[in-house]
């Protein structure tokens, strides 16, 4: 979405740039200059996406951050030592969905001192092998052309690719239908890229500002449409998004209605976080 907009000199200073801190929303990454960028192999890229300064300081400011980045980056390893294992997720509203986990994309780093992509710390996506992807997802958000809460949750039936959505205000079924088949890449819905598990402990519900709703504890950012990694993709896909989600990998429970239990070490580091109040 991002492309018509970008002068040239802004490409060119993306090309040129040793840290690139993205405050726009959409973002950029996923465009043609971001994926240029990314290739050359120069700057460090972090996907911030924030325009409030509340948000801001709540998520960077309000939390042991050593704290929260050994978690992180731990809760990611978690997820890559877990590839082949069946996920199953759900949440109070009728989501019940399975899939089998795919190897990590983007590698979390405690300290963003290498060139490549970056995101706010707080929540870990996770992939799925996409035509696994089975079930029903019950939304109650949505970041298709702009973010917002939604009035009546959508529910989106999987079965390898998006199969229908129902539910929902018209306006926004509408839009999100046209997102879907923008990011698709032609008549249909596409594929599930990727999900995510939030836990940041000082993110607040804003209604407004998606990268800090997604961090909420329990909270899960399922992107769709064609993978970043593939010719066309990765652009401003459409983002729905589940709370007080509970999660499974293999028979362990990870998750219950965003309660984090995980396994002994794991839990360790995720008690270690706290809020600071300033």
């Amino acid at each position: 979405m991002s492309d018509p907009y970008v002068p040239d000199t802004l490409k060119a200073a993306m090309l040129e740039s040793d840290v690139w801190f993205d405050l726009c929303f959409p973002y950029h990454a996923g465009s043609g200059g971001h994926s240029a960028s990314m290739e050359k192999g120069r700057t460090r890229y972090c996907l911030l996406s924030l325009s409030s300064a509340e948000t801001f300081e709540r998520l960077y400011g309000c939390v042991d951050f050593e704290a929260m980045m050994a978690f992180n980056v731990a809760l990611a390893e978690h997820f890559g030592s877990a590839e082949g294992e069946t996920v199953r997720f759900t949440c109070p509203l009728g989501t019940d969905v399975t899939m089998t986990l795919d190897k990590i994309k983007v590698a979390r780093r405690s300290v963003s001192s290498k060139p490549g992509m970056y995101t706010v710390p707080g929540a870990q996506s996770f992939y799925p092998i996409m035509e696994s992807v089975k079930g029903r997802i019950v939304i109650q958000a949505l970041f298709d052309e702009y973010y917002r809460s939604l009035r009546k949750p959508i529910t989106i039936q999987a079965d390898g690719t998006i199969q229908h959505i129902s539910g929902g205000g018209i306006e926004d079924r509408i839009s999100f239908d046209r997102a879907l088949k923008r990011a698709g890449g032609g008549n249909d819905y596409g594929n599930f890229i990727h999900f995510t598990l939030g836990f940041h402990p000082a993110a607040m519900m804003t209604q407004r500002q998606f990268i800090e709703d997604i961090r909420v504890p329990g909270s899960n950012a399922i992107g769709m449409g064609l993978p970043w990694w593939e010719p066309g993709g990765g652009e401003n896909h459409p983002d729905g998004v589940v709370f007080d989600q509970s999660l499974w990998i293999g028979d362990d429970k990870l998750v219950d209605e965003g309660c984090f239990n995980g396994p002994g070490p794991l839990q360790k580091l995720y008690d270690n976080m706290s809020r600071q109040l300033h």
